[in-house]
């Protein structure tokens, strides 16, 4: 597998001084402050951070699920202030329909926006392809692993014909295993496809490997503590010096400011 081309991408999401401000019941609690990100066309971008450190609410507020206190955020330079189908959202969860199968399940975006019926089985043909699925088309998701589910949420996100994939810690319930395999196949979704994605997780080594670039989160509030970028070539072997060399600086980068940190934000 090669790296898709490495030539400037356009700019495509623009978070600018993001503060987010929760009210609880013994006051008000600031999870987010100051947030500044872009994010170009085609990148893979993981937001790495410890629990608390507001990532989860700074990509619930780029897909729209949430407003921002201050700030905002622009994609192709038009506000985020609700959902959207440019931007899909895959949570560890997988959030399907329970009564819909697992082809239901995929077409139910195009079929929502009225798309000619004939257009919503291409589509849906070709995504459950995609994830490997076709011989499952008429499963249940109670009738799926947990690995299943969640190549059933990522093909539904794809056909719904989305710019900008979000993931919310997407296999952080999966055992070792299932985990590394979809993180393979995640990453040649992406080259295949094109697509942007931004993807949230507390583990190091899925950063690493993951993505163009890795975005540290320290809590109390959260904000951006620095941004690494992952010059290593397509597919990664976590057993390269390579690898452990930039694996330890992320930790590094990462540890730093878990053991001053105060406060506590209120997100994952």
């Amino acid at each position: 597998m090669l790296d898709r081309p490495t030539t400037i991408a356009p700019d495509i999401l623009e978070v600018s001084a993001v503060r987010k401000i929760y009210q609880a019941s013994n006051g008000p609690v600031e999870a987010l402050r100051g947030v500044n990100l872009t994010i170009r066309k085609g990148e893979f971008v993981c937001l790495l951070g410890a629990s608390g450190c507001g990532k989860s609410t700074l990509l619930r507020i780029v897909a729209g699920f949430e407003k921002a206190t201050e700030g905002s955020v622009t994609m192709y330079g038009f506000p985020v202030d609700k959902p959207g189908p440019d931007r899909g959202m895959v949570f560890q969860d997988y959030a399907l329909f329970p009564w819909l199968t697992v082809r239901d399940n995929i077409g139910f975006g195009p079929k929502h926006r009225r798309v000619a019926s004939k257009v919503v089985d291409e589509l849906t043909d070709k995504f459950m392809a995609m994830v490997g699925l076709t011989a499952f088309a008429d499963r249940y998701p109670h009738q799926l692993s947990g690995g299943m589910k969640q190549r059933v949420a990522i093909a539904r996100v794809l056909s719904n014909d989305t710019d900008v994939l979000l993931m919310d810690e997407p296999f952080g319930a999966l055992d070792a295993l299932t985990r590394s395999k979809l993180q393979e196949e995640l990453v040649e979704i992406w080259r295949t496809t094109g697509l942007t994605v931004i993807f949230v997780t507390h583990s190091v080594e899925e950063a690493v490997m993951l993505a163009d670039r890795v975005i540290v989160m320290s809590a109390g509030p959260g904000r951006i503590d620095c941004e690494i970028e992952v010059d290593l070539p397509r597919p990664r072997d976590v057993a390269s010096p390579e690898f452990n060399v930039l694996r330890r600086e992320v930790t590094q980068k990462l540890t730093s400011h878990i053991a001053g940190s105060r406060g506590v934000a209120a997100d994952s």
